[in-house]
């Protein structure tokens, strides 16, 4: 399938800025009066990451992919308490902005838990955006399950801001290559993509800013859990098993917590599997939207 925007730099050019608060928020928007898919990243990336699926999901929905705060090409604010509340937040005034009042979700990483924020919300009718669907990706949706990489835990620590500080492009290749199944290995174009948007407006210096995401998910555990067992919209998982952080040992706590599971394995893929497998992707989310037209019209 073709890739649009296949460089940050071109995804860039094909987007656009809206205002929240104090901030400007990068946002690719492909238009049109399709249902709308709201396309939600990872940490520590950006919206860039869809880009292999961008083509073939614009040909069936709206796509809205914003560069959350703090990451990609928006805003970095520095002694910024950034939270997975905030970010919902932005979610939902960006879909304001764009007038759009309901829509369909693909969320990965840490954007999984800007999406059980979101389901908290939808459930206890505080949102004016109606949530048709979620589908996850590899992300933590439990923190039981969730198993940092060292460099995680590090920029967590008292020394993080000096991580962020000394962390290099080098450094950042070696860890970012671990969470990739061994066969699907990112390319050095895209190793130096992910970097480019990571350090983009110096962003890698508040990376131990933000991964207190990770203090969220303990601190907001009950609720999460909670949205995420009684979503009240259809839900699948789609897991690249081979991923040491949320791979088959998510997806099997998954099956044991939430009632009537839906989940698709991708045997050896790892923690980007938009990236490393996107084809399988789009077929797996591609039938699960075929099957919630199907229940609809019946």
């Amino acid at each position: 399938m073709p890739a649009i925007g296949a460089t940050p730099n071109e995804w860039r050019q094909q987007g656009r800025y809206f205002q929240f608060s104090k901030h400007r928020i990068f946002y690719r928007d492909s238009g049109g009066d399709k249902p709308c898919l709201l396309l939600i990243h990872g940490f520590p990336t950006a919206s860039w990451d869809w880009h292999t699926l961008w083509g073939e999901l614009s040909q069936h929905f709206r796509l809205v992919a914003p560069d959350m705060l703090g990451f990609g090409f928006s805003d970095k604010p520095k002694r910024h308490q950034y939270s997975i509340h905030e970010q919902a937040d932005i979610h939902l005034a960006l879909l304001s902005h764009l007038q759009i009042n309901r829509c369909h979700t693909l969320v990965h990483d840490y954007g999984v838990s800007v999406m059980q924020e979101l389901l908290a919300r939808h459930k206890a009718q505080e949102t004016d955006c109606e949530l048709q669907s979620a589908c996850f990706l590899n992300g933590g949706l439990f923190p039981v399950t969730h198993r940092p990489r060292l460099i995680q835990k590090l920029l967590l620590s008292p020394i993080g801001f000096c991580i962020a500080k000394l962390a290099s492009q080098r450094q950042f290749k070696n860890n970012f290559k671990q969470i990739f199944g061994a066969d699907t290995q990112p390319s050095n174009a895209e190793l130096n993509a992910f970097w480019e948007l990571v350090q983009y407006n110096d962003g890698m210096s508040n990376a131990h800013r933000l991964i207190r995401y990770m203090n969220d998910r303990i601190e907001h555990e009950a609720r999460w859990l909670d949205a995420t067992q009684k979503p009240g919209i259809p839900t699948r998982l789609i897991n690249g098993t081979a991923d040491p952080i949320s791979g088959r040992h998510l997806a099997d706590h998954y099956a044991k917590v939430i009632p009537n599971p839906d989940i698709v394995l991708l045997e050896g893929i790892g923690h980007y599997p938009q990236v490393e497998a996107p084809a399988k992707v789009l077929q797996a989310f591609m039938a699960f939207n075929l099957e919630l037209k199907h229940a609809t019209l019946t």
